[in-house]
C-alpha cells in the first residue's frame, strides 16, 4: 500500500464527508424553516459536486486499502447505509409530502450519516456499538 496515496485519499474522503454532512444538515435546517434559499441554484448544485468528489475518493480509498463491498463487512455496511442515507435525504429535502414526514426523514438521515461515520471509525459493521463489545 502506498502510504502517500492512502493519506491523500483518506484526507480527501474525510474532508468531503464532513462538508457533505454539514451541507445536508444546513439544507435540512433551511427545509425546516421553509426558506426559499433551499431553491437557490448553488444550494441545489453544490452538494452534487461535493458528493461526486466524495464518491470518487471513496472508490480510490477502497482501491488503495484493498477493501471492497460484499467482501469486507464494514465496507458493505457503509454502502448499504449510504443507500439508506440517500433515500432518506431525498425524502427529507424534496419528496416528503408533509413537513412532519420530511423532518422525520431528516433526523433518520442524520442518524444514518452518524452510523456511516461510526462504521468508518471502527471498521466494524456494528459501528459505535463495537466500542462496547467485549
Amino acid at each position: 500500500m502506498d502510504a502517500t496515496a492512502y493519506l491523500v485519499a483518506k484526507s480527501l474522503h474525510v474532508g468531503c464527508a464532513a462538508v457533505s454532512i454539514a451541507g445536508f444538515a444546513a439544507r435540512g435546517a433551511l427545509m425546516l424553516r421553509g426558506s426559499p434559499l433551499l431553491d437557490a441554484r448553488w444550494v441545489r448544485v453544490a452538494p452534487h459536486v461535493v458528493d461526486t468528489v466524495l464518491l470518487a475518493s471513496a472508490l480510490w480509498l477502497a482501491w488503495v486499502i484493498g477493501q471492497v463491498p460484499f467482501v469486507h463487512g464494514w465496507v458493505t455496511a457503509k454502502v448499504i447505509a449510504l443507500l439508506a442515507y440517500i433515500v432518506l435525504g431525498s425524502v427529507a429535502l424534496r419528496r416528503g409530502r408533509t413537513k412532519v414526514v420530511r423532518a422525520a426523514a431528516f433526523v433518520a438521515a442524520l442518524g444514518a450519516a452518524a452510523y456511516i461515520v461510526s462504521v468508518a471509525l471502527t471498521r466494524d459493521p456494528r459501528g459505535a456499538l463495537a466500542w462496547f463489545a467485549s
